[in-house]
């Protein structure tokens, strides 16, 4: 059981944040109209500032940092590899993706169809990053 690379962490969780991100990005095209459409049934709206576009940025790179940190801890007792990456982002994806669509289902803020969309996207999504940032971090 070694130590933590920390510096290869930090990469492998920049690679994984940034693909996040990218992903984010592109899959959002597929429900944007239906997430905008929710907000303003509720009487709120969703600003494209730079300030929500570097919140965008924030929240991937803590994603990708805490995905890769996990994948870190996880090769000692899983070993290195793809395998482990890939249990890793279903961990992370059951503990920390989808809970925050369920909590958007328990208060009935989006279409049902937008949630399980984004749920879906969000599974193959956390594997991704995970790969990737698996990828990058050795120690």
């Amino acid at each position: 059981m070694g130590n933590i690379n920390v510096g290869r962490w930090l990469a492998g969780g920049f690679v994984a944040g940034l693909v996040m991100w990218i992903i984010e990005g592109a899959a959002s095209t597929l429900y944007m109209e239906d997430a905008t459409a929710a907000l303003a049934a509720h009487n709120l709206s969703m600003e494209m500032s730079p300030a929500f576009w570097a919140l965008t940025c924030v929240i991937s790179l803590l994603m990708g940092l805490a995905t890769v940190l996990f994948y870190a801890l996880a090769r000692t007792r899983l070993g290195a590899g793809p395998k482990t990456a890939v249990v890793v982002g279903i961990v992370a994806y059951l503990g920390y993706y989808l809970p925050v669509i369920l909590g958007y289902m328990m208060i009935d803020l989006y279409p049902g169809s937008m949630l399980n969309t984004w749920a879906v996207i969000g599974f193959f999504e956390m594997i991704v990053i995970s790969l990737a940032g698996a990828w990058v971090y050795k120690e």
